[in-house]
């Protein structure tokens, strides 16, 4: 079983990176390396730097034959992966569901599950109001090593900072109009999407956080 894989990052390709590594002086193996959404979405900028992905292997079936496709899939720290396997557990959670669910931080994700914040999980990928309940109820309490600390306050009380923040023509919702067009969507669907992110939730402030919410609210 492959662990972990450390290389030169060609690109990614939807929710596949592509990592390259040298097995000699002139050769290489290029390995494709199934992504969650919100590491997928963080890396698209990052063709040709190096990186390590803590992977997984998994057999895919494929059509109707009963073969199975064997799948590397990857992840930016260790805890996210052993979160994936819990993830997987519930049922009708498959990998590529999961994969494309994981559209926010595992972190976020485990402290709605330990809220029981059925409403936040609905608004993810592949997730609706059922399944949320499902996932609730099959991890709650299960999960705690997982759940990301609270944000702290901002540090000013002027109105309208928080919408300053995630306003259209900022750079954290330039970035995340840039990333779901290389994600694939259009570039008139892409900004209409940020949109309704940004006023659904004027807190949202980095490019992840409004990549994730507008590839939850569709």
């Amino acid at each position: 079983m492959i662990a972990r894989i450390s290389g030169t990052l060609e690109g990614v390709e939807g929710n596949s990176a592509m990592v390259a590594q040298r097995v000699g002086p002139e050769d290489s193996v290029l390995h494709e390396v199934l992504l969650p959404a919100y590491l997928a979405a963080r890396l698209l900028d990052r063709a040709g730097s190096r990186i390590t992905l803590h992977t997984i292997e998994s057999l895919e079936p494929h059509g109707q034959s009963g073969a199975l496709t064997p799948r590397l899939i990857g992840f930016d720290a260790e805890s996210d992966k052993r979160f994936f396997g819990v993830f997987t557990t519930v049922k009708g959670v498959g990998a590529r569901r999961a994969l494309r669910a994981l559209a926010r931080p595992v972190g976020e994700i485990a402290r709605a599950i330990e809220d029981r914040d059925a409403k936040e999980l609905a608004r993810l990928p592949e997730i609706g109001k059922r399944l949320a309940e499902t996932i609730i109820a099959e991890l709650h309490g299960k999960i705690d090593e997982f759940v990301a600390p609270l944000p702290e306050a901002p540090a000013t009380d002027k109105p309208g900072s928080q919408i300053e923040a995630g306003a259209i023509g900022s750079e954290a919702a330039r970035q995340a109009i840039a990333a779901l067009v290389r994600l694939g969507e259009r570039d008139d669907a892409a900004h209409d999407l940020v949109r309704r992110a940004i006023e659904d939730d004027p807190a949202l402030r980095s490019a992840d956080e409004l990549v994730a919410a507008a590839l939850g609210g569709r």
